[in-house]
């Protein structure tokens, strides 16, 4: 389900949505009260929220459907016009799916649909490097602790820390899409990652980039 309070908005998404063979638009909220009224009543599998809609902001309406306690969660997906640090934060805190920019494209929307359903978080790639630049001190990284993993797959890692989808990872590596999901797969489990965000926070650590 779409939450925004623009309708054009709305009507974007439905048609990105739609023209998957494996997913169906199931509802449109205009603002964040009715936006948790929908989800609760139906249950979608992945919902998008904006965060500046009329009655109830989409960040609370996060809180009310996903946030700590909450017993058997939405998974929502923040998509919003804002990158600032603040929101992306308070989003993550009330456990948001993937936070993206609404100019971020249809590819990256619909990977994100998909990271949300499958268990994973998907963030902006320009908000992730922005996140991490404040979180890591670049002057002090870590020893460097290849975990196990093989060149191939610290290759893989350098280009998620630095922002890049799957996709233009694969045509920089020159591999398939779904070589690299199997990579990433093989990293998240032997780093224990829960997503690629702390992939790239485990490299930015590690001073693999800069």
């Amino acid at each position: 389900m779409v939450a925004d309070d623009q309708a054009m908005v709305r009507t974007g998404f439905g048609m990105i949505i739609g023209a998957q063979p494996d997913m169906e638009l199931v509802g449109e909220a205009a603002d964040g009260v009715e936006a948790v009224a929908m989800a609760r009543r139906l249950r979608p599998d992945v919902a998008l929220f904006d965060i500046r809609m009329p009655r109830m902001d989409g960040l609370e309406a996060l809180r009310l459907l996903a946030g700590p306690g909450v017993a058997d969660p939405v998974k929502v997906v923040v998509v919003t016009t804002f990158d600032l640090d603040e929101y992306v934060h308070t989003a993550l805190r009330n456990g948001a799916c993937g936070f993206l920019l609404k100019d971020s494209g249809p590819a990256l929307l619909v990977e994100a649909v998909r990271a949300a359903q499958s268990g994973d978080a998907l963030i902006s790639p320009s908000i992730t490097v922005r996140l991490l630049e404040h979180l890591t001190p670049p002057a002090a990284p870590k020893p460097v602790d290849d975990a196990g993993l093989s060149p191939r797959e610290l290759d893989v890692v350098k280009l998620v820390a630095r922002g890049l989808t799957n996709a233009e990872i694969a045509t920089q590596l020159f591999i398939s899409v779904g070589t690299v999901k199997t990579h990433l797969g093989s990293v998240q489990s032997k780093l224990d990652a829960r997503n690629r965000v702390e992939i790239a926070a485990w490299a930015w650590e590690r001073g693999l980039v800069s």
